[in-house]
């Protein structure tokens, strides 16, 4: 029989860039008791993203970032500042990412391979308080 567990997990980053979160995600789906399903996380916002990366070499995620700062720098000439010059670059690199992910559980695991973690790119320079929703259905 099809069951579900859904949760919000507040997030607060530690820096602008990638924040893993993966043993929370994890915990998660321990404690849900569902061992074969399907995990939808979705990010509640327009200036973080989530990504699935590497986790082992640290100048992954160093490189990542400065990609991200090449493509939408702050300084840039942009109309939208509402919330000052880390704001449009924000939203733009929310667009160029993803706000939702879907992983498989098999065994009550997420089938994630063996360097992958699950990431919030926080995109602004003053990291804020972050919502994922996570909604797991399986059996």
């Amino acid at each position: 029989m099809l069951r579900q567990s859904s949760a919000v997990l507040p997030i607060r980053a530690k820096r602008r860039g990638l924040n893993e979160f993966t043993s929370e995600v994890r915990e998660f789906v321990a404690e849900s008791g569902i061992g074969e399903g399907l995990l939808t996380l979705f990010c509640r916002h327009t200036s973080a993203s989530l990504l699935i990366q590497e986790n082992a070499a640290p100048a992954a995620a160093r490189d990542l970032e400065a990609f991200f700062e090449r493509v939408a720098p702050e300084g840039g000439r942009y109309e939208h500042e509402d919330e000052g010059p880390d704001d449009m670059p924000a939203h733009l690199r929310s667009a160029l990412t993803a706000t939702q992910l879907s992983i498989p559980v098999m065994d009550g695991r997420l089938m994630l391979g063996t360097w992958q973690g699950i990431y919030l790119f926080e995109h602004r320079a003053h990291p804020q308080q972050r919502e994922i929703a996570l909604h797991l259905i399986g059996e």
